[in-house]
């Protein structure tokens, strides 16, 4: 199954020319999750590749206007689109309050709209994966999010069911589900005799706006894509402990600690080109990256390679070959 993150807004607090406010899509299989939701969030996705589908859950980290901004303009395209799949909007305690004042920018809704406050600890639990709620050091009820996929059955060894007589067809799928059967000729045969052990799934993590933690640094041990928060270089070292932010040198130690397979930057601060974060990061954490704003993180599982980063992977062809070179270089 695929999977991967759309970044559709990178920049810290306000957008810039180059930068929308946060925002980014995980991509799993056919589900379009989205975390964060910044101001323009809703122009970014018709940008995009992915356009502005019918999404059916948002998340959001805390409540500072550059995570949340987008929703009013996007709750109300959605009605004026005469929308009736019912959409879910989930949030750290406050979420309701705040929807109490926002619902005299974005009116009648022509669809369900249920909202659910989230505590740290909270998980929901999906087919295949789990969605961790975490505690961030940010002020208030600020949290981040895990996305951990269950372990799946080991590799099927197909010369060992050839040679147990296992004939091709539903009694080999009941195997590679981890079920046991009975042969034609009577025998049992358990799924050990023809898979190995068991593969890990993937884990995503993104961290909203923190400083460094060591909550973060536990959660994504061997995590396969730690989106961490970098708004400062070292020269606003106190500015960001001031603030509650982090610093790129600061989120590469959190990565280099957990021994995460690739760091993905953002929240950049607006005063800082892509290049000096990413540069600051690597000499900590060589697997550090700065996506900008349509680029796709692709996150395969282990045995097929590494994570990486496609450069304008979410962008329409005609955008990319317009793109800038301050833009291609922030």
């Amino acid at each position: 199954m695929d999977l991967d993150v759309v970044f559709l807004g990178t920049s810290a607090s306000a957008p810039t020319a180059q930068r929308a406010p946060s925002s980014l899509l995980i991509r799993r299989g056919g589900e379009r999750l989205l975390f964060d939701c910044g101001e323009g969030t809703q122009r970014q996705l018709l940008r995009s590749t992915v356009g502005l589908v019918d999404l059916s859950e948002i998340f959001i980290t805390h409540y500072h206007a550059d995570h949340y901004l987008g929703l009013p303009g996007m709750l109300k395209t959605f009605s004026l689109r005469a929308r009736e799949l019912p959409l879910t909007i989930y949030g750290p305690p406050g979420l309701k309050d705040l929807f109490d004042a926002l619902r005299l920018v974005f009116g009648r809704l022509t669809y369900p709209l249920e909202l659910v406050e989230l505590r740290p600890g909270d998980a929901l639990e999906r087919d295949g994966y789990r969605l961790l709620v975490f505690p961030v050091v940010h002020g208030g009820t600020s949290v981040g999010y895990s996305l951990a996929e269950a372990e799946r059955p080991g590799r099927f060894d197909v010369d060992g069911a050839d040679g147990l007589g296992v004939p091709f067809g539903p009694l080999r799928g009941a195997l590679q589900r981890g079920e046991s059967v009975t042969l034609p000729t009577g025998e049992t045969i358990g799924p050990d005799a023809v898979l190995g052990p068991p593969r890990p799934g993937r884990t995503v993590l993104y961290s909203g706006d923190t400083a460094p933690t060591d909550v973060i640094r536990s959660l994504a041990q061997d995590a396969d894509l730690l989106i961490h928060e970098a708004t400062f270089a070292l020269d606003e070292t106190e500015r960001a402990a001031e603030t509650k932010h982090s610093t790129a040198r600061q989120a590469a130690e959190v990565a280099r600690d957990a021994g995460v397979r690739l760091l993905a930057l953002t929240h950049v601060s607006p005063r800082y080109l892509g290049s000096e974060i990413e540069r600051e990061a690597r000499e900590v954490f060589p697997a550090s990256v700065v996506p900008r704003d349509f680029d796709v993180i692709e996150v395969p599982f282990a045995e097929r390679g590494e994570p990486m980063l496609v450069k304008r992977g979410a962008r329409p062809p005609r955008e990319s070959r317009s793109a800038s070179p301050e833009t291609a270089a922030g």
